[in-house]
């Protein structure tokens, strides 16, 4: 899009359920030109209201997707989440500046997320799957391991605090006490404030340049 303040409409294509209350929207992509990591403003019809999403699909497919959380029935996530094929959604952007550094090839990058935070390494992922990554994924539950099976066998690492039988029982914060980060590696966090606020103080105490941490905060 030629100017990112602009609001288009883009037809849904598929809504698709995960879980019982996280599912993914995929529309058309349109002109809209993103770098992976960045996210966009949905709308729908009949309300004002906007909220942001970080892109979930592939620099290279020809649609977008977004990862929804479902709140509850008075939320935005609610609307979205009863939007059929053929309906109409409002887009802006994209936006932002989380994204992979220019040596994403040649160096480690440990993405850590809690939740749907994910979205936006999924992206990267998939754009890169030549990529050298490792992901943190702290969830309650062995069900959200969202899609999972997209990531190769040892990239990815369900850290669950509610159910035992993933990779790690416990909290992504958790397993970084247990297993000291890499000072090496680029670090990238996406997800909740509390989450963000204590990872990027345990990396800070295991001696993590400044520059090799990148945050994206979601609420």
């Amino acid at each position: 899009m030629d100017n990112l303040n602009e609001e288009q409409i883009v037809i849904v294509l598929a809504v698709r359920s995960l879980t019982e209350s996280v599912f993914i929207i995929r529309f058309e992509r349109k002109k809209i030109n993103f770098t992976t990591g960045q996210y966009i403003v949905l709308g729908t019809q009949y309300s004002p209201e906007r909220r942001e999403y970080s892109i979930y699909s592939s620099e290279s497919a020809d649609y977008l997707e977004v990862l929804v959380q479902l709140v509850d029935k008075k939320s935005f996530s609610y609307r979205l989440r009863q939007l059929q094929p053929g309906d109409q959604l409002f887009v802006r952007g994209p936006f932002g500046s989380f994204k992979l550094e220019d040596t994403y090839l040649e160096d480690q990058n440990v993405f850590i997320a809690s939740g749907t935070g994910i979205s936006p390494f999924h992206s990267m992922v998939m754009s890169y799957p030549e990529l050298n990554y490792t992901i943190l994924h702290g969830v309650r539950n062995l069900s959200d391991g969202y899609e999972r099976t997209t990531y190769p066998e040892g990239r990815y690492i369900q850290c669950a605090s509610a159910d035992q039988g993933s990779e790690f029982y416990g909290r992504v914060t958790d397993y970084l006490r247990k297993n000291k980060p890499d000072s090496g590696a680029h670090y990238y966090l996406c997800g909740n404030s509390a989450m963000v606020d204590e990872v990027w103080n345990l990396l800070k105490i295991a001696e993590v340049p400044f520059t090799r941490i990148h945050a994206e905060v979601y609420f």
